[in-house]
C-alpha cells in the first residue's frame, strides 16, 4: 500500500511564529488525513522538519511505503544527498537541529521513505494545502513551545527571550 504525504513548514519571522501542515493519502483507500501544530518561537527549516517527521510519526505500520512531497530543499537534500548521514557520523558537529534531525533518522529508519521534492506556491493542490495548514497553525492562538530552540536561543543570547521568563 503506498502512502503519500505532502508537508509544509511555515514562520512568521526567522525566528518567530511558526507551524507545520501535513496532508497524508492513501489513494487506494481514499484516505486523507490532516495535521498541523503552531509554535510561538521557532525557525521555518524546523517546522519544515517537524512536518516531515510527523508525516512518518503518524503512520501506524512500520516499514510503510511512504513517498514525502516538500517544498524544502533544506531535508530533501540532506537526505537525498545523504548529508544527515554524515552530520549524524560526525556527532552533529555545528549542525543547527540535531534535535530534529534525530528525531527524524529514528523514524526515517521505520520505513522506506522516498522524499520528493515540489516547488512551494505552484499549483500543486495538496501541497497548497500543506502550506495553508501550516500558516494557519502558526498564526493560530494555540501554539506550542518549541523548547530546544528557545533554550538555545537564550543561551546564545544569555538571557530572556520573553518578560514571563524573567
Amino acid at each position: 500500500m503506498q502512502i503519500i504525504a505532502y508537508t509544509d513548514g511555515s514562520s512568521r519571522g526567522n525566528p518567530g511564529r511558526g507551524g507545520y501542515g501535513v496532508v497524508l493519502l492513501v489513494p487506494e483507500k481514499k484516505y486523507k488525513k490532516e495535521f498541523s501544530q503552531g509554535y510561538r518561537m521557532t525557525t521555518n527549516n524546523r517546522m519544515e522538519l517537524m512536518g516531515t517527521i510527523v508525516a512518518m510519526e503518524k503512520l501506524k505500520v512500520l516499514r510503510a511505503d511512504i513517498t514525502i512531497f516538500t517544498d524544502s530543499k533544506y531535508i530533501c537534500d540532506a537526505v537525498n544527498k545523504r548529508w544527515v548521514f554524515g552530520w549524524e557520523k560526525k556527532n552533529f558537529a555545528g549542525k543547527k537541529n540535531e534535535d530534529l534531525w534525530r528525531r527524524f533518522l529514528k523514524v526515517y529508519r521505520q520505513h522506506s521513505v522516498k522524499l520528493v521534492w515540489v516547488k512551494g506556491h505552484a499549483g500543486n493542490v495538496w501541497n497548497e494545502l500543506a502550506d495553508k495548514l501550516a500558516t494557519e497553525a502558526a498564526d493560530s492562538d494555540k501554539l506550542k513551545i518549541d523548547s530546544v530552540f528557545e533554550n538555545e536561543q537564550k543561551r546564545d543570547k544569555g538571557g530572556s527571550l520573553f518578560k514571563q521568563d524573567k
